[in-house]
């Protein structure tokens, strides 16, 4: 009878105990993943489900979406690999990217697809490259160019009406539209370019809300956009990332998340 009630109780703590880990390691998974409440993972890490670029540049490989140019493969116009699962607008989105010394890439948004291209976009850019000259600016791509240098925080002139083509170039100097006006500074670009890791592992994140475009990287503020321009600018569109024109190079990116 004793020997019963000794193991009855034996069991009991066991089982206690057991019940006592299982609560703490939900408590700390659930720490873990507070900072990320609401993120959705659009890229699974193993296959391109969800995504549509050309095949020559893009590949999944070790848990990253690797973007690739070779000697073979030079390109004539940039390339994007499109995400398909939505046309966001108001978005945070957030990732971390590598490039080689010679690469050149960037993360589009609220951007549309050409209909006589095939994988071209049109629209916002975080730009990213790897002697990080530009990383961190706001680039409007097949657009107004140059919205913001890193370290500018900038307002855009709205424009009355329609641009055509002719007139949206008439508007850009040095690859840069000249509709804006300077508000405020986030730091001497040169500085700000020492929070950002050559040829490692970088985190970028885009908080988009609205008329305001603000491009992170490793939590540092790199520019920030208040585009008053309803004629040239977007409120929604497609998600993609780019290998640029230029010599042989490789981007990769991983962790792609979006809250909207």
């Amino acid at each position: 009878m004793h020997k019963k009630i000794k193991i009855s109780l034996g069991l009991f703590s066991i089982c206690g105990l057991l019940l006592f880990l299982i609560l703490i390691s939900c408590k700390t998974h659930s720490l873990k993943n507070q900072n990320k409440s609401g993120f959705v993972k659009i890229f699974d890490g193993k296959t391109l489900n969800g995504w549509e670029g050309d095949p020559t540049y893009w590949r999944v490989e070790n848990g990253s979406l690797v973007g690739e140019i070779t000697p073979s493969t030079l390109l004539k116009r940039n390339s994007f690999i499109i995400w398909k699962g939505g046309t966001p607008a108001d978005f945070e989105l957030t990732l971390d990217f590598r490039i080689t010394k010679a690469g050149n890439s960037g993360i589009n948004y609220r951007s549309e697809e050409l209909s006589d291209l095939p994988y071209a976009l049109k629209g916002y850019q975080a730009d990213i490259d790897g002697a990080n000259r530009y990383t961190g600016q706001n680039y409007e791509e097949r657009g107004r160019t140059t919205l913001a240098y890193r370290g500018q925080k900038v307002m855009i002139k709205a424009q009355n009406e329609t641009t055509v083509s002719g007139s949206l170039q008439s508007k850009i100097k040095n690859n840069a539209w000249t509709e804006t006006t300077i508000t405020g500074s986030l730091g001497n670009s040169d500085s700000l370019k020492s929070n950002i890791k050559s040829e490692d592992w970088n985190e970028c994140r885009l908080i988009v809300k609205g008329n305001r475009l603000q491009h992170y990287i490793n939590g540092v503020l790199m520019s920030d956009v208040t585009d008053n321009d309803t004629v040239n600018g977007k409120l929604k569109g497609l998600l993609g990332v780019q290998v640029h024109v230029g010599p042989p190079m490789k981007v990769e990116y991983r962790n792609i998340m979006i809250k909207q």
